[in-house]
């Protein structure tokens, strides 16, 4: 779940790590932007026409039938509980990976639904990385989660 990104380039670039990682679905959120938009296809590279997406406008609309599902909410976000990434498990699964707004992270109302709260550790004086480099990390992390023989 991509919510409040505000750039079109970021945008497209989760587009197409969510292809490389297979996912099932990428929810656009509050005013992320969303296909068609030549800038996300820039950087997308034609991953708008294979990973699957919808767009809602409020993300509760999304994160309740994803709790209906049984789907649990990860917020990727630096919070008092957040753990490293590098600690989720099998047993977590299924997901909704949950990234937010380049400067003011993820939504407070979404982070109070949030059953997990994961994020990468920094060593340097930033305190973040890029929205759409976080993304690749941590999807791709998950793909080894899930893939693991154990």
């Amino acid at each position: 779940m991509v919510d409040n990104v505000r750039s079109l380039y970021n945008v497209g670039s989760i587009f197409r790590s969510s292809d490389g990682a297979l996912i099932e679905k990428l929810f656009l959120v509050g005013f992320t932007p969303h296909p068609p938009r030549k800038e996300i296809d820039k950087t997308a590279l034609g991953a708008t026409r294979t990973v699957p997406w919808e767009f809602h406008k409020d993300p509760m609309e999304a994160i309740a039938r994803l709790k209906k599902e049984r789907i649990k909410i990860c917020v990727l976000e630096l919070a008092a509980e957040s753990k490293p990434y590098f600690q989720l498990k099998k047993e977590d699964f299924p997901l909704c990976l949950v990234v937010g707004n380049e400067i003011t992270g993820v939504s407070k109302e979404i982070m109070q639904e949030a059953d997990i709260a994961i994020e990468i550790p920094m060593f340097g004086n930033k305190q973040s990385l890029n929205v759409a480099v976080a993304f690749g990390i941590v999807v791709y992390d998950c793909v080894r989660v899930l893939t693991a023989p154990h």
